[in-house]
């Protein structure tokens, strides 16, 4: 191979980023990466992580150097497949830890923001409460607050600024600075520290000694409500990659050998063979050597109906056996498992959903300069006017202050607190804007079948006995029998028959069915075939029902005694009392509905019949799923996916808007927008509508945030507008951001009435 050759062939490496905050961050990692010669990133703020294609020539270290020149620190995460659980609960992570490993978190910043704050609020706004030194008081109690508190603002700003960029956090660090350096000169060098002075409110034109005030509760009030909006952000984002940690956990941490002796699954190689006992879970994918059970696969396929295995036949790792002991030989292990592919497969989709770019964040590379400028001039000018240097002072930092982005930067996490607090009370949990954004034009809703739209687990559907036989009576003897069955199609068959007899002389044949002696007569209960066998065929009753019950995707179970077959019982996951509705609302909200399964084509037909759903797609694996979403999405729709299981875990992470039901796999819930903690799938349209209201409130906030800075930057130039009406125009408008974002607390009544 040629030294050309080697150096066009490709590689792909994970990048875990420290100190991105916003898109603009996330822009200038990509651009940085894709500077080097061949390189493509993908860079994923939700996750701080980079997926980077890059040739040969290009190393990972050139790759971490490239992320410092932009101002980040990296590192190469070692094995994509495991390492997010690790890096995400790591002590020092961002997610937990807003600055380095072992300092302060934002939230320990906030609270003593707020303690520190507040009585500096109170005393610059109320002249009244003005005691003798209360300026003093200020400024003591204002430095922690600008400078610790909000040290991760300014640190951001001077990283920036080093690489020449301008973002929300520059706006921060010069507004808070030009109200407390301001307020320091006047304190130290104006008349603003004489004992017993108070603030000379003047509404609208120049003040009359510029240097007897102070803007200290300004410089305290923007840092915290930054803060605590920051906060509110983080909080949503905490949750990135715990849906690879959810699916990791699946795995067994230690494995038997043959001989007897447990060790860490770490230890076990492909070709090795170990045991897997009843309720245990497989520890690695492999082929059974010896044995039978049913093998709950519902984490892969999401069905509830167990797979009956043995010798030859393919287990996954992660999946539980009941009712036998298998030995198994090891076929992958580590990162080439199924289970450690599904991770990939989640991270991968996370990382290649569309990033949803704050309207601040897009419009403040615009923005901040142009305030800059505006107050450099607005300086400059008034003294080429001939007013003195304090007067023009003054009204540029008016500028600067009017124009710091405190509603700027509640708009958005306010509104997402109080949407989803009020989808908290209505049991919809929503992880923040993203999904809020993905609700709004949502055009197909894919719906899992088990879990979501059917209850999840298995039931009696019907009992249909020979003639002369009774119901009630097979389904006691059937009850009994199975009573020694650990199957799930037992247990539902058990808690049908309610108080069952004993059974002696039990047997039981892996995947066949069971027999044993109750109230003195042999019962032989399981798979037709098995029935049929010991005791003849189906009379053409039963034969007809049990065709029917199989045609309609349940499972079906033959009971006997006395030499012949006495009842069929069919038993399979009953649709939920509430899904036809949930159905309909859907329809109504404009979106179609997919039914999307890995269950078979006749109980999936069987489903959508009963719930009025056109459009099914049978008989698919998870891969499959995601397939379908991407499949979609490649045509020009909106997806939604609503599911439970880890088998739904990609597709939700891909989805432009992933609902999980409440009752299912914490993978499930990790990888999804929004959670339906209530379970109910009719919750589904409720979810997309709160948040639609949601969204509408978001962009009605930051209307009212631009609109605000527009009309009153023009009158801090002027003179018109003294730094401290600027600073009460600035707290007016973030209560208006929270006024209008309650709004949200009385979204949806009706609707809850009415359902």
């Amino acid at each position: 191979m040629s030294a050309d050759t080697a150096g066009r062939e490709s590689s792909h490496a994970v990048l875990d980023i420290e100190g991105m905050t916003c898109a603009s961050c996330v822009a200038r990692v990509e651009k940085r990466l894709q500077r080097l010669d061949g390189v493509h990133a993908t860079v994923n703020l939700a996750t701080e992580s980079a997926r980077v294609e890059h040739p040969a020539a290009v190393s990972v270290d050139d790759l971490v150097e490239a992320v410092g020149q932009a101002g980040y620190t990296a590192r190469v995460r070692s094995s994509p497949a495991q390492h997010p659980a690790e890096h995400h609960d790591a002590p020092g992570h961002q997610h937990d830890v807003e600055d380095m490993p072992g300092q302060t978190t934002l939230r320990t910043r906030l609270i003593w923001g707020i303690v520190l704050a507040a009585p500096v609020v109170a005393l610059g706004m109320v002249p009244a409460w003005q005691f003798p030194g209360w300026q003093w008081v200020s400024l003591v109690l204002t430095a922690p607050v600008v400078f610790w508190a909000g040290w991760p603002f300014h640190r951001a700003t001077f990283a920036n600024a080093r690489h020449g960029a301008l973002t929300m956090d520059t706006l921060v660090t010069l507004g808070t600075f030009a109200a407390f350096a301001w307020s320091l000169w006047a304190v130290l060098f104006g008349s603003a520290g004489r004992i017993g002075i108070r603030h000379d409110v003047v509404l609208f034109g120049p003040v009359h000694d510029p240097t007897s005030l102070v803007y200290f509760e300004v410089a305290a009030a923007v840092t915290v409500l930054i803060l605590l909006g920051r906060y509110i952000e983080q909080r949503s984002r905490r949750r990135a990659g715990a849906a690879l940690r959810a699916l990791l956990e699946l795995g067994a941490a230690d494995v038997e050998l043959p001989d007897g002796r447990r060790v860490g699954i770490d230890a076990l190689h492909a070709g090795d063979e170990f045991i897997v006992r009843p309720g245990e879970k497989v520890a690695t994918d492999g082929i059974v050597v010896d044995g039978a059970a049913a093998v709950d696969e519902s984490m892969l396929t999401g069905e509830s109906v167990p797979v009956d295995v043995g010798p030859g036949s393919e287990v996954t790792g992660g999946t539980i056996a009941s009712g036998g002991r298998l030995r198994v030989r090891a076929t992958s292990v580590g990162d080439e498992t199924r289970l450690a592919h599904l991770a990939r497969l989640v991270d991968e989709a996370q990382s290649g959903k569309s990033r949803v770019q704050r309207l601040a964040d897009r419009v403040s590379a615009v923005f901040v300069p142009v305030v800059i400028v505006v107050a450099v001039l607005t300086l400059l000018g008034w003294i080429i006017a001939g007013a003195p240097v304090a007067a023009g002072f003054t009204a540029a930092v008016a500028v600067l202050i009017i124009a710091c982005p405190c509603a700027l930067g509640l708009a958005t996490p306010i509104a997402v607190l109080v949407g989803t607090g009020r989808g908290a009370e209505l049991g919809i949990l929503i992880t923040g804007p993203e999904a809020l954004e993905a609700a709004e034009r949502i055009d197909v809703v894919l719906m899992d079948k088990t879990g979501t739209l059917t209850e999840g687990r298995m039931s009696v559907a019907s009992v249909v006995t020979a003639a002369g036989a009774d119901r009630d009576d097979a389904l006691r003897a059937a009850g009994a029998v199975e009573s020694a069955s650990e199957h799930p199609i037992a247990r539902a068959i058990v808690a049908a028959a309610g108080t069952v007899p004993p059974v002696t002389e039990f047997t039981g044949v892996a995947g066949g069915g069971v027999s044993g002696v109750v109230e003195g007569r042999e019962v032989t209960a399981g798979s037709v075939a098995f029935v049929t066998q010991r005791l003849g065929e189906l009379s053409s009753e039963l034969d007809e029902a049990a065709r029917d019950a199989a045609a309609s995707g349940a499972s079906v179970v033959a009971v006997g005694w006395d030499g012949a077959v006495r009842a069929v019982i069919a038993v399979s996951d009953r649709v939920r009392d509430d899904a036809r509705e949930a159905v309909a609302r859907l329809h109504r909200t404009g979106a179609s509905v997919v039914l999307v399964t890995g269950d078979n084509a006749g109980a999936a037909g069987a489903v959508a019949r009963e719930l009025g759903i056109d459009d099914v797609v049978a008989d698919v694996r998870p891969e499959g799923k995601l397939d379908e979403v991407r499949r979609r999405q490649a045509a020009g729709k909106r997806v939604a996916m609503v599911g439970d299981g880890v088998n739904d875990a990609a597709a939700l992470a891909a989805a432009d808007l992933g609902i999980a039901m409440g009752g299912g796999t914490d993978a499930a819930k990790h990888a999804s927008d929004i959670t339906l903690t209530a379970g109910s799938p009719r919750a589904v349209a409720e979810a997309i509508e709160l948040s639609r209201r949601t969204l509408g409130i978001i962009r009605g906030n930051l209307f009212w945030a631009f609109a605000y800075n527009v009309a009153a930057v023009p009158l801090a130039v002027a003179g018109l507008l003294n730094p401290m009406v600027a600073a009460a125009a600035m707290a007016f408008s973030s209560v208006f951001v929270v006024l209008n974002s309650l709004r949200l607390r009385s979204a949806l009544r009706p609707a809850r009435r009415s359902g």
